[in-house]
């Protein structure tokens, strides 16, 4: 029996599987909790009770706000938003991150909302409109998705989901993921393990990123976008040129080229800002904007690359 579509006629692939077999990946994906290793990190505490580690959250991800965005990519905003839902709380360090309130700043422990309130942000969204439900810093909240995820479904959801992810994310959560996200969009932020253990306080960063996009693109591949303009399936890739960082954005750029392809979609982002901990006196080579001469490099590298298919309306 064909699964009833969503939106435009798509049917998003978690209803291809059923719920039984979500059902199933919850309760794999909610087990690993009691010696924690949904992420890299592989703290090993026991979220089941409560308890937290590196992601600060224990047994119920931390919701700081669900609403129609406006701002992602035309692809994914449309007409009427992208469903984002921003979990507080992150793996990373970013020292220039720019939700460092909600990613950094928040002290646990924070009250967590349960599967079935995760559940009705969801069923809210798409009843607002939403074309699509995107999860943003969800790397270290898998099974607390997955969990939800059933009880959305059984009240009718029917949007494409986003993972809308750093890329530090472990491939057992991934594949736990694979068949029911549709859209991957890793943030690939640093290619050189010096700089990701001095700016994002995590040196296996660039392998850890690596390895998680080949599983992305091995699961839903290339971007497909509809005759609406909408993302349906597939990688988009967002990169954030950083001030006086350009080798790391050829290096990166190199890399998706060879690794993944000239077709997959890249946004090259221009709208650095300090932010975070950058205004203090140790990372004074970050605290300035971004140079508009330092973004159009950036794009010349890209094209250079034979990148082909590039989002470049983010300049600073």
């Amino acid at each position: 029996m064909t699964p009833p579509a969503g939106p435009s006629g798509f049917t998003p692939s978690y209803l291809r599987l059923g719920l039984d077999e979500l059902r199933s990946r919850a309760t794999r994906a909610v087990a690993s909790l009691a010696s924690c290793r949904v992420c890299p990190r592989n703290c090993h505490v026991n979220r089941i009770e409560d308890r937290w580690s590196a992601c600060k959250t224990g047994r119920y991800a931390v919701v700081t706000s669900a609403f129609p965005h406006p701002g992602e990519e035309e692809c994914l905003r449309g007409w009427n938003g992208s469903g984002t839902i921003f979990f507080g709380h992150c793996n990373l360090r970013c020292v220039f991150c720019q939700n460092y309130d909600i990613s950094q700043g928040i002290r646990p422990p924070s009250e967590g909302v349960p599967p079935h309130v995760l559940a009705g942000f969801m069923i809210s969204l798409q009843g607002r409109g939403c074309h699509n439900i995107n999860f943003v810093t969800p790397e270290h909240v898998v099974p607390q998705l997955l969990e939800a995820l059933p009880l959305a479904v059984e009240q009718g959801l029917r949007l494409p989901l986003v993972y809308n992810t750093s890329a530090y994310d472990s491939l057992e959560s991934l594949a736990l993921l694979d068949g029911i996200v549709d859209i991957y969009m890793p943030d690939l932020k640093l290619f050189s393990p010096g700089l990701s253990k001095r700016y994002l306080k995590a040196e296996d960063y660039p392998e850890v990123a690596k390895a998680a996009l080949r599983e992305m693109h091995g699961q839903v591949g290339f971007l497909d976008i509809d005759a609406d303009g909408l993302a349906r399936r597939g990688v988009l890739i967002r990169h954030l040129v950083m001030p006086g960082l350009p080798e790391e954005t050829r290096s990166i750029l190199a890399w998706i080229v060879q690794e993944l392809g000239p077709e997959t979609f890249v946004n090259v982002m221009g709208q650095y800002r300090p932010g975070g901990k950058v205004g203090g006196q140790d990372w004074p080579e970050l605290n300035r904007p971004l140079e508009l001469s330092e973004y159009r490099a950036a794009l010349r590298v890209a094209e250079e690359m034979g990148l082909s298919r590039l989002d470049t309306r983010n300049a600073p």
